[in-house]
């Protein structure tokens, strides 16, 4: 075994052990969040969470250039130009995110979020103080997590999910106080569920670049070259862009359903995706290493051993398709032992939310390995063509088929993304590849 696939597999090893108390942490968190509130303010916290979640799109694309960047680094023993991109991203993904933060914050004080999200009126300041913290745990975030990239680019993936986790383990152990001492409130809630991760991660990285190998790593002002960034973002500027387009198409959903369907809906929606996005964060747990291996192995020409992992992820697919059919039958059953009579999830809702999981993993089996080479110009194509009609065909298909509806562009995208990645992957294993088949 190459040393290569050893690193692999250890932390694909070291993945499956964090994403199990991972996936439990969640697990447990999401019915003693719903019974801190409620099912109608979880919805509106999900909501507001994930437009939130949209601040940290707008990195352009840097901390995927950087994560390519240093792997390509370290393929050629070049420790210092590695130094110099870390710190370059670092500084430039700074001066972004401060940028953002005095505007997302300022547009938050002319903000009627009642009326944006279609809920009484008479939250609409305590709301106002929600967005206003998420926004700063958020753009805090934005900065600290570019230390599991470099985590990433050193083929090291399963020590940033360990980091993950321990940031979770904290927030359930402090909001399980919270029900205990304190009266269901979404500020508390935003404060710690969100801050405490950031945190931990802050905590974390600034521990490795002092006092472990990391060090080497660390950045340093005088690291910091204007030059790079071009050379970042000549990657890194299309993962901005592609990014922005799965904020229009995945990230709206929730404020979709809650506009068309109201919170309580989003509360629904949100169940069936964490019980069968237990099957794509499997997936995910797989695939990431071999973003970064892709990269080095791309730059070494070891084409044989890229056709070898392609064919073994292909494989690790069709189990996942077994396994979430297995998903299905069980669902109600798990539905009850996890929230009880909370919330009810429709059976067809729980076969739609299982064929967009195992779209989304079947994509991202080739765009992992696409995005490790870096030519993804084909992806860019096909997120910006669907990132222009996602809302009204999310609307329509809300307005058409009710909750089920909201699943269908988020599905045909994964789709599509699907059938070109496999064509073009195969072209650029077998050296065939011309055109924008190879951009």
């Amino acid at each position: 075994m190459g040393e290569r696939s050893r690193k692999s597999i250890v932390h694909i090893l070291l993945s499956f052990g964090a994403k199990g108390i991972s996936i439990a942490t969640q697990l447990l968190i999401v019915p003693l969040t719903i019974h801190y509130v409620n099912p109608t303010q979880y919805g509106i916290w999900l909501t507001l969470a994930s437009i939130i979640g949209w601040i940290s799109f707008f990195d352009l694309g840097f901390g995927n250039g950087m994560r390519n960047k240093v792997a390509e680094a370290q393929a050629k023993g070049d420790v210092e130009l590695a130094r110099q991109y870390v710190s370059t991203t670092y500084v430039s993904v700074g001066v972004i995110v401060a940028f953002l933060f005095l505007l997302v914050e300022g547009l938050n004080l002319f903000l009627d979020w009642a009326s944006v999200l279609h809920v009484d009126g008479s939250d609409s300041g305590d709301l106002r103080k929600v967005f206003a913290v998420l926004t700063a745990f958020f753009c805090l975030d934005m900065v600290v997590k570019l230390f599991k990239s470099l985590l990433s680019a050193d083929q090291k993936p399963g020590l940033a999910a360990w980091i993950d986790v321990l940031g979770q383990l904290i927030s359930l152990g402090v909001i399980y106080l919270l029900t205990r001492c304190t009266s269901g409130s979404l500020l508390h809630l935003a404060t710690y569920y969100s801050g405490i991760p950031a945190l931990t991660v802050l905590v974390v990285s600034v521990l490795a670049f002092r006092l472990t190998s990391y060090r080497r790593f660390s950045p340093r002002l005088r690291s910091v070259r204007k030059a790079l960034v071009k050379d970042i973002l000549n990657v890194g500027i299309q993962f901005f862009v592609i990014y922005i387009c799965m904020l229009l198409i995945f990230q709206v959903i929730n404020l979709v359903i809650s506009r068309e369907l109201g919170p309580d809906a989003v509360t629904e929606y949100n169940i069936a995706y964490k019980y069968f996005n237990i099957a794509f964060s499997v997936m995910l747990i797989i695939l990431t290493p071999f973003w970064s291996a892709f990269t080095d192995a791309y730059h070494k020409k070891d084409y044989a051993w890229m056709r070898k992992a392609k064919r073994a992820l292909e494989g690790i697919w069709v189990l996942e398709l077994a396994a979430v059919a297995l998903m299905i039958l069980i669902a109600p059953w798990f539905y009850r032992i996890w929230i009880g009579d909370s919330v009810a999830v429709s059976p067809l809702l729980s076969v739609g939310m299982a064929v967009y999981i195992l779209m989304l993993s079947l994509g991202n089996v080739y765009m992992s390995l696409i995005n490790g080479i870096g030519t993804i110009r084909i992806q860019l194509i096909i997120y910006v063509f669907f990132a222009l009609i996602s809302w009204p065909l999310m609307q329509y298909s809300c307005r058409a088929f009710g909750l089920m509806g909201v699943l269908i562009a988020p599905t045909l995208v994964n789709a599509v993304l699907a059938l070109f990645g496999k064509l073009q992957i195969e072209k650029l294993l077998s050296g065939k590849c011309s055109g924008l088949w190879g951009k």
